[in-house]
């Protein structure tokens, strides 16, 4: 048994959020420590060497002149993930024994268990590709020099940003966001920006990938979450 000290010592530890730079997540936004915003876009992918060498140099011209228009930074990221194929099988289940006719209820247990097997065997993993998009009002040429000084001279680190400033600086990313969509779809690639649940799942998965991967996220109304920063 720990004796009182210990467990205050335990309990004085700061909780593991407060390492992260990620200081709060609503509206489809990540709100970051030192005040600035980041947006999130799923991106499909394109195999470029099945396609014709014209088709390459189109893509590679419309990816250019997509760069060239965007005068800020992007940040792309490519996560591998193992295949998690337990829905897929849970609904494979249910279908199994709902199934009156008998032949077809046993084609469902015996294609259940190979594909559960294969990936098993095979360790199969999912590659998914992200478009980082920052704002930071420092970065804001619409503004002065001291519109944006004061903006930024309390950082976010203890105080959360006001509503109304908040709803600013999302106006001018959301900007970005269709910018840069608009830029990639005429890439030829699907987009969809990450929503708040989303954007939870994605960090929760990423800081967690072990754990991430046996205990599913609940809904964000089912989360209580430690916060600091008030």
């Amino acid at each position: 048994m720990k004796s009182k000290k210990a467990q205050k010592k335990i309990a004085s530890k700061p909780a593991t959020q407060t390492y992260l730079p990620i200081a709060e997540i609503k509206d489809g936004v990540v709100i970051l420590k030192d005040g600035t915003l980041r947006s999130v876009l799923m991106v499909s992918s394109i195999n470029f060497s099945l396609k014709s060498d014209d088709e390459q140099e189109a893509l590679i011209s419309a990816y250019v002149g997509f760069l060239n228009s965007i005068d800020f930074p992007l940040q792309i990221q490519i996560q591998s993930r193992r295949l998690q194929i337990k829905p897929y099988l849970d609904r494979l289940l249910e279908t199994e024994k709902s199934q009156s006719n008998e032949l077809l209820r046993i084609q469902i247990a015996d294609y259940r268990s190979f594909v559960e097997q294969l990936v098993e065997m095979g360790q199969i993993v999912t590659k998914r590709f992200y478009v980082i998009i920052p704002y930071d009002p420092m970065s804001n040429r619409k503004k002065s020099f001291w519109a944006r000084f004061k903006e930024v001279i309390k950082p976010a680190l203890t105080v959360r940003l006001k509503e109304e400033r908040f709803k600013q600086r999302k106006g001018d990313l959301d900007s970005r966001v269709r910018q840069v969509a608009g830029g990639l779809q005429s890439v030829g690639l699907e987009i969809a920006e990450l929503g708040t649940q989303a954007l939870i799942e994605l960090y929760y998965a990423t800081y967690n990938p072990d754990i991430s991967f046996s205990e599913g996220l609940g809904a964000v109304e089912q989360l209580q979450i430690e916060n600091n920063y008030e």
